[in-house]
């Protein structure tokens, strides 16, 4: 009980995750002090709630595991928030102190293992310490950049007694972890830096501003709409910086993201990495002259990149800052500027050309033709907008191209890692911890099939997700083998990107208690969307695509 007592003061309202041995009597008690439990029938999914929680509440998110395997399963939540500069705080239960060594049940150096994915891991080796693990585990995961920690729970000392008295005297220690964006985060960036970007900025041709999801977790967005609306300069957001300043905007430069990025000369880099999601800033992608100002919370960053201009801090923060020194040297681009006007007219021709493509019905599906579909059906339902969820490598790569976000911290995808399974865990904590709000899932089958176990979970709780898998048999779509490919003794072999042809995931679904639909034409889609949008329950739609409509490993087949 003092341990629930203890996230309880450190603030925590719901947790995610798997319960057995030895943390199913927490996670009980958990639920007799108000904390939600939601539980997972996988850690790996349930680290990816817990992570995606931290992103959209400024909170750590709260991972609960088993010892051992329960532990290695949740590190996929742990890494992936680590990456995604995500707080998070994982909880494991671990073997009894005085077995170690001796081949305990589920035994394992768990404080070594999470080590490459923490700012800080701590062990209660007695019942007096486990306050004290709690309350540092919840501000190290918020402190400078926010990120995972851990802490393991011996299962002696959750068997420990302890007074009243004395808990009292602990708990009194726990400081409750306020959401970043309610926080007075730092600036480390002086006043000199910030003249000396607002310069580089004046002085700029073609400047640039890119923002990405690390803009979206601390609540930046207001301040990054006032400072490009009064500079007039044009943007960009990285996939999950989509919506800090809506896509429609006049000023968005997303329909000209090549030539934006090819021919800006100063970059304003907000809360995103020049890592591969932005080609790292190097050329061809990138102008070899160009000059980045980079607003981050990690030095690291700042030193393996060396910019023009080094802001360090919070982004909101920084961009505050920015906006209360801009008397000293406003400017703006204007409508007119040679700069805006050829993006734009750039961005014009694009959003043609694609709409010119969306038109079209093509049956058997392509990828365009449910997106539009689907599209269309989302932004019928005005605001608040759906919060999406994509995965998989044609669909969540073509889908950005397709859906528009209108407001931020609505769109959920595999983020810097890139990573396949996130979907349902993404989910789930979409509708968590936005009561009432519709969550859309589109997945690709491979990536859906990491996870699609948890849709008992969406029927158990009730939750207002609606599931629409893009369904082309297999990983990029089945049986992509050549002829030569399929030389050899296992040649009638299933290809190792195939799956059942035409599965009948929809009957998962009702097998479970929800909604299932399973379509190949036009009009059943737009059906079965509007239906299960309209019912904000539970839902799976089955889209039928042609195998062959996608390409292999979506835009990144030169990897392969």
């Amino acid at each position: 009980m003092l341990a629930v007592k203890a996230l309880a003061a450190a603030g925590v309202e719901t947790m995610y995750g798997v319960v057995g041995i030895p943390v199913t009597s927490l996670a009980t008690y958990a639920m007799k002090v108000g904390i939600k439990f939601i539980a997972f029938r996988n850690e790996q999914s349930a680290g990816y709630a817990a992570s995606a929680a931290g992103y959209l509440t400024g909170k750590p998110g709260v991972l609960l595991t088993v010892s051992g395997p329960g532990c290695v399963h949740g590190l996929a939540g742990l890494s992936n928030a680590m990456i995604n500069t995500w707080p998070l705080v994982m909880i494991s239960g671990s073997c009894t102190q005085k077995d170690i060594g001796k081949g305990d049940f589920q035994e394992l150096d768990q404080m070594e293992a999470v080590k490459p994915f923490v700012k800080y891991s701590g062990k209660a080796s007695q019942i007096s310490e486990v306050p004290e693990v709690v309350s540092k585990a919840f501000q190290v995961a918020l402190e400078d950049q926010p990120g995972g920690t851990y802490i393991d729970l011996p299962s002696d000392v959750l068997h420990e007694n302890i007074s009243v008295e004395e808990a009292e005297k602990l708990l009194a220690g726990v400081k409750a972890a306020k959401p970043m964006f309610s926080r007075e985060l730092e600036c480390h960036c002086s006043e000199s830096d910030i003249q000396e970007a607002l310069s580089l900025l004046h002085k700029a041709e073609k400047p640039l501003v890119v923002f990405g999801k690390g803009a979206a977790l601390s609540r930046a967005e207001g301040a990054i709409k006032q400072f490009v609306e009064r500079s007039g300069i044009p943007f960009l957001a990285t996939p999950m910086g989509k919506g800090v300043i809506s896509d429609t905007h006049h000023l968005s430069a997303g329909a000209a993201r090549s030539l934006a990025l090819r021919e800006s000369d100063v970059a304003l880099v907000i809360g995103a990495r020049l890592n591969w999601l932005l080609h790292f800033g190097e050329p061809p992608q990138w102008s070899d002259s160009v000059k980045f100002i980079l607003v981050n919370t990690s030095k690291e960053e700042m030193e393996l990149r060396r910019p023009a201009v080094k802001l360090v801090g919070d982004a909101r923060m920084v961009m505050t800052e920015l906006n209360k020194q801009w008397k000293d040297s406003p400017f703006s681009l204007g409508d007119k500027h040679p700069w805006v006007e050829k993006l734009k007219n750039k961005a014009s021709d694009s959003v043609e050309k694609m709409a010119a493509r969306l038109k079209q019905d093509v049956v058997p599906f392509n990828f365009l033709t449910p997106l539009r579909i689907i599209r269309n059906a989302i932004s019928s339902l005005g605001s608040p907008t759906p919060i999406l969820v994509s995965e998989g490598a044609n669909t969540m790569d073509i889908g950005r191209t397709v859906f528009q976000q209108l407001e931020p911290r609505t769109r959920l995808d595999a983020g810097t890692w890139g990573t396949m399974g996130i979907g349902m865990g993404y989910s789930i904590a979409a509708a968590v911890e936005s009561p009432g709000r519709l969550v859309v899932a589109v997945e690709g089958d491979s990536g859906f099939g990491f996870s699609g176990f948890e849709l008992e979970t969406i029927v158990r709780y009730n939750l207002p997700i609606v599931v629409i898998i893009f369904n082309n048999d297999g990983v990029y779509g089945g049986d992509r083998r050549t002829p030569e490919d399929k030389e050899g003794p296992l040649k009638d072999f299933p290809a190792p990107t195939s799956f059942i042809p035409c599965a009948r995931y929809d009957k998962v679904m009702e097998a479970f208690g929800g909604s299932g639909y399973f379509v190949k034409e036009p009009k059943e889609l737009e059906s079965a969307v509007n239906e299960a949008f309209a019912s904000k329950k539970p839902a799976l739609i089955n889209v039928r695509i042609d195998p062959f409509a996608g390409s292999e490993s979506g835009r990144m087949h030169h990897k392969n």
